[in-house]
């Protein structure tokens, strides 16, 4: 594949609104090949030149929907046809043993539906990346580093940020990027490998939040032959596809209780077991975790371990909010324009635009910028934009007043009276009140989680995971 054309993409789906839908999100980015059935997809094939990279495959396809037959048919056969073809699963009919059958006929990947786009965007980036680092072992160190995507800012803060990067980068401890949503965790994370002698090594990236306890332990660590209903064959986790490379574990604030104990051991001394297995084996992968959450406040609730957090903060970097960049607010702006150049026209701010972009604080930081740069170029090409049609796009309507400290709900005395009760447990009272404010942020947003998710300050996938915690329906 020349790395300069679209990849081609395969997409098996036989719901024509999901099929078109996700053919929109991805034709920027990819040569999407359209498929409703099993059929269709072998068809489509033999009538191409340009042979799919990818495939996204929904396992309920005709003649029954209502089963995972066709797509479990579907994905051997086309390995058949192209042994490196990557296939992953976005299926609704996501139990456990539909995960792990598709994972041992050999997808790489199983996405559960309804499926944030983001995600979905960055579990397919991923498998690009990997194929680059593939393809670049033999090019030039030069072509590699002018593919990484730039962190722009001039900011004093950004420029400690990027002081910081570049001090990191080669040292062999592990790094914790703390930082809101949409302040470019992952991109600090591309560029701690990046600029490190690991460069050449592979990179992957782990999104803890976005697969099931069973299922992300598979993932990490490994199986196999035989370690669980429908384990064919050894599995390689990614510790150990990672080598000498740098494993990134994004949301590491989701990864449940039972898990941590055995990454605080691959800490510690490299040491982890594949499922299934009693011999140990070695990871000897730079390890860089991700966090929108207060881990402080994580280990003091009991929910993150103490252990494991000092092991994963040795070296911390912390990315300012865009509210802290108002330097960067007009240099970002641009950035996006160019970047989607080939897709929206380009626009202008008038006067007054200018003063409202400068003084908007961005809740959802650069991921929001970026977003508004696309609706802008969208809705008025060539056109001067005005403060009017900008604060229109921002998320509330309007210039936010900053929001005020909220008292504890109850005073020193009333902690210790519950906790001197006899049925106290303080797991169980934070699980409550966690499910009173979720339950009371959905019911404000009639039951949308995007605004739901926005109004608790966290990621879409991170509320869903809450959600299914949480047992809220």
């Amino acid at each position: 594949m020349n790395l300069g054309d679209k990849p081609a993409l395969l997409l098996v789906d036989d719901d024509p609104i999901i099929a078109d839908t996700l053919g929109l999100l991805l034709k920027g980015d990819y040569d999407v090949i359209i498929a409703q059935s099993r059929r269709e997809a072998k068809e489509k094939l033999n009538n191409i030149d340009k042979q799919p990279y990818l495939a996204l495959v929904d396992l309920g396809l005709p003649p029954e929907p209502h089963t995972p037959k066709e797509g479990f048919a579907l994905i051997p056969e086309l390995l058949a046809r192209d042994s490196k073809m990557k296939i992953l699963v976005l299926s609704g009919q996501d139990t456990r043993a539909n995960i792990q059958h598709a994972l041992t006929l050999g997808a790489i990947d199983f996405i559960p539906k309804p499926c944030d786009a983001e995600l979905l965007r960055s579990r397919l980036a991923h498998q690009i990346l990997l194929l680059e680092a593939e393809v670049g072992s033999a090019g030039s160190e030069e072509k590699k580093t002018a593919a990484a995507t730039p962190i722009i800012g001039e900011s004093p803060v950004m420029k400690i940020l990027n002081q910081q990067i570049t001090q990191f980068a080669d040292a062999p401890f592990p790094v914790l990027i703390e930082g809101d949503s949409g302040t470019g965790k992952e991109l600090v994370a591309q560029e701690l490998h990046v600029r490190s002698q690991r460069m050449r090594k592979p990179y992957y990236v782990i999104n803890c939040a976005a697969f099931t306890k069973d299922l992300l332990e598979a993932q990490l660590f490994g199986h196999a032959k035989g370690a669980f209903t429908g384990a064919a064959k050894d599995h390689a986790g990614f510790f150990e596809e990672s080598g000498d490379g740098t494993l990134f574990l994004d949301e590491i604030g989701e990864l449940p209780l039972e898990l941590q104990a055995k990454l605080l051991r691959v800490l510690e001394n490299g040491e982890y077991y594949r499922l299934g297995e009693t011999r140990s084996r070695l990871s000897r992968a730079r390890i860089v975790a991700a966090t929108n959450k207060d881990m402080a406040l994580e280990v003091r609730t009991g929910r993150f371990r103490q252990d494991l957090y000092h092991r994963l903060s040795i070296l911390t970097i912390k990315i300012p909010p865009l509210a802290d960049r108002s330097e960067d607010k007009f240099l970002l702006l641009e950035h996006f324009k160019q970047v989607y150049a080939g897709t929206v026209a380009p626009f202008q701010l008038d006067d007054a635009a200018k003063q409202c972009w400068a003084a908007y604080a961005f809740p959802g930081n650069v991921r929001e910028l970026r977003n508004i740069v696309i609706r802008l170029g969208t809705k008025y090409p060539g056109r001067v934009v005005t403060q009017r049609e900008v604060l229109a796009e921002v998320e509330s309507g309007e210039m936010p007043a900053p929001a005020e400290k909220q008292a504890p709900p109850a005073d020193q005395r009333g902690i210790l009276q519950q906790i001197l009760s006899d049925d106290f447990m303080l797991e169980n009272f934070m699980s409550d009140l966690e499910k009173q404010y979720v339950s009371t942020a959905l019911e404000h947003c009639n039951g949308n989680l995007s605004k739901a998710a926005k109004l608790l300050k966290m990621n879409r996938t991170t509320l869903y995971s809450r959600l299914e915690k949480l047992g809220i329906r």
